[in-house]
């Protein structure tokens, strides 16, 4: 008669291994978790970080996004609210806003081409009197 013993085919560690649980702690401090192990990888030893880099590369989908999804992802403003009301005033302090943007920097422009000019005339006089003073009279 066999008795089984408590390290039978089942026995084995269902908890996740060193990789998977390093990877679950970089995931969720997001990028910049994984970029500062990357780094710290090539100043530990130089294969590790890059081993990491080529990971975050291919073996992550990290640097997969599309350029639609960083649209979306950089200008959530253009999405509609559902709200009609909302969505025409927000539409039209956006557009008084850069309206308001566009003029303030004309503004600043004509305020750096005055001072320029005022740059420029006073060092067209400084160079005309010093020319008028080495003339010999």
């Amino acid at each position: 008669m066999t008795t089984a013993t408590p390290h039978s085919a089942m026995s084995y560690d269902t908890r996740p291994g060193f990789f998977a649980r390093a990877e679950a702690w970089l995931d969720a401090r997001g990028k910049f978790g994984w970029i500062a192990a990357m780094v710290l990888g090539f100043i530990v030893f130089w294969p590790i970080g890059l081993a990491l880099l080529a990971y975050m590369i291919w073996g992550k989908s990290m640097f997969s996004r599309s350029c639609r999804d960083m649209k979306s992802f950089t200008s959530p403003m253009h999405k509609t609210s559902g709200n009609a009301a909302f969505d025409a005033y927000r539409d039209e302090t956006m557009r008084r806003l850069e309206e308001e943007q566009h003029k303030f920097e004309s503004f600043l422009k004509r305020l750096r081409d005055a001072k320029d000019k005022a740059e420029f005339d006073a060092f067209m006089d400084e160079r005309e009197r010093k020319a008028g003073n080495d003339q010999p009279a």
